[in-house]
């Protein structure tokens, strides 16, 4: 059986996925796979993810110069998430963000209220041009 078949791809062929800092263990981001992009993951060891707006294979850092270095690919017990232990290059702090932070995930909910806590490391204007 061909391990792509193990994955428990949603109505979309689609899998959910989290890139997680190897060095870290920071949650740098979460997105999507198609079975394309996750077999093309494995083969490159760089993450490749399925951009849902785009419609189409999204390999990370192709605008920004913002690689992920794939050294682990994991999934979950019930198989239907994908867990990348990478390694974010392109930038020293890595930037993984759009927003030109480390992570996506750079808010916290403080008395109510979204706060951004992390900074931003690098100018978006200055990364996509």
């Amino acid at each position: 059986m061909n391990w792509l078949d193990e994955v428990k791809w949603d109505a979309q062929g689609l899998v959910p996925v989290i890139a997680q800092e190897a060095g870290s263990g920071d949650v740098l981001m979460f997105a999507w796979m198609s079975r394309e992009a996750l077999a093309k993951t494995a083969e490159l060891g760089r993450a490749v993810y399925f951009s849902r707006s785009r419609q189409r294979l999204w390999f990370k850092g192709e605008e920004s110069g913002h690689v992920q270095q794939v050294h682990e690919i994991r999934i979950d017990c019930d198989q239907d998430v994908v867990l990348l232990k990478v390694t974010q290059l392109g930038h020293d702090p890595g930037i993984a963000c759009h927003t030109g932070r480390h992570s996506c995930f750079f808010s916290v909910l403080k008395d109510g209220v979204w706060t951004a806590v992390d900074p931003v490391l690098k100018d978006p204007e200055s990364i996509y041009k």
